[in-house]
């Protein structure tokens, strides 16, 4: 037995001789603590969401570098890096931070490829549906992606879907072409935006898939899929970053040498790779369906920020649009875990290797 396998059970004999010897006072208590716990992680979750979406906002369409490409290659190249530095201070400091240690393999990255190539198609359209919509179009712009999860789910994995599950993707196909449409009628429709979101969309749920399938070849951790996937990206973002001139973007750019830029930049890179954390961490305290419930919650709050911070108007067929999508992911994740239920009743299965389905990963806006 290893030493986090260790550290583990001992924690959990902890804990359960703990709950046998509480008091009802101490249980009241703990039950508070673990309510505050959980409402700091989901804040957590959505400042660093929020914040994120505005800041990649403001990097790809208020910044004047016309270099999607780049910044997201930088991005990138700030997760490899953060990886190498908490690798670092896990060896230095194991009790204080647990992150696992790997060294680069050529043929894990030549596992892992096939999936980075549907990762750099998820990311770049991802920012590019965000630079040419805006952050309060962006939730209903990429919200087919739930769609796509049934659509390929079926092309590729034979997997049949529930009537009801395909209702709720009725409803979320109702709001985006009501969202569209809405768009269209003020006058700030970019089908450019539109077609990269569906575009994103398609990517996040191939993505889903390419990632269950590369796991192993990572031993099933998470942190090491990121590090080589993220490596993989910065290689094979460069030739496009060529191909499409951005290099000369980047020579002519006037801030190039202003050091506010580049912190914007890494703080980006940051976020970027401390998204990752605290959605694992929300998952952890509550559960992958409150997770996709606040996922939801967040990107509604998202969208009346964006809509208050650019002092917009939008008609009630606008709200009602966003209001659809909301509501029929929702519903696909409730209707979703309702299934999982029924045949974990079926199969019982160790609550210890219960996963988030990738479809209901792709459902959280970020």
């Amino acid at each position: 037995m290893n030493r986090t396998q260790l550290k583990r059970s001992s924690i959990l004999r902890m804990a359960l001789a703990s709950s046998e010897s509480m008091d009802p006072e101490d249980r009241g208590e703990t039950f508070i603590l673990r309510a505050v716990r959980i409402a700091a992680v989901v804040l957590l979750y959505w400042f660093i969401s929020i914040t994120m979406v505005f800041l990649n906002n403001y990097l790809l369409d208020k910044s004047d570098l016309d270099a999607p490409l780049f910044v997201t290659f930088f991005q990138c190249l700030v997760t490899v890096g953060l990886c190498w530095i908490m690798q670092l201070l896990s060896n230095l400091c194991p009790t204080v931070i647990d992150f696992p240690s790997f060294k680069f393999n050529l043929r894990t990255s030549r596992e892992v490829l096939p999936l980075s190539v549907v990762f750099i198609g998820m990311i770049t359209f991802n920012n590019l549906c965000l630079k040419h919509v805006g952050v309060a179009f962006y939730t209903v712009g990429r919200s087919l992606s739930t769609v796509f999860n049934v659509l390929l789910s079926y092309v590729i994995l034979r997997q049949t879907t529930s009537l009801r599950a395909m209702l709720c993707c009725g409803i979320i196909l109702g709001g985006f072409w009501l969202g569209v449409d809405q768009e269209g009628v003020a006058g700030s429709l970019s089908w450019s935006g539109v077609f990269f979101g569906v575009l994103a969309s398609a990517c996040v749920s191939l993505n889903a898939i390419y990632t269950k399938k590369v796991m192993p070849a990572v031993d099933g951790n998470i942190w090491k899929l990121s590090f080589y996937n993220n490596i993989n990206a910065c290689v094979l973002f460069l030739p496009l970053i060529l191909i499409f001139g951005e290099f000369g973007s980047l020579a002519a750019f006037s801030r190039l040498g202003d050091l506010t830029f580049w912190g914007m930049m890494t703080l980006g890179g940051v976020f970027g790779f401390a998204i990752g954390y605290v959605t694992g961490l929300q998952i952890k305290y509550t559960s992958p369906l409150t997770h996709n419930v606040s996922g939801t919650a967040k990107a509604c709050v998202q969208t009346v920020i964006a809509v208050v911070y650019n002092s917009s108007t939008k008609s009630l067929l606008w709200w009602t649009s966003n209001m659809m999508v909301l509501g029929g992911s929702s519903a696909y994740t409730w209707v979703k875990s309702l299934e999982m239920k029924k045949l974990q009743q079926k199969a019982p299965q160790d609550p210890a290797k219960d996963k988030l389905l990738p479809e209901e990963k792709s459902n959280v806006g970020v």
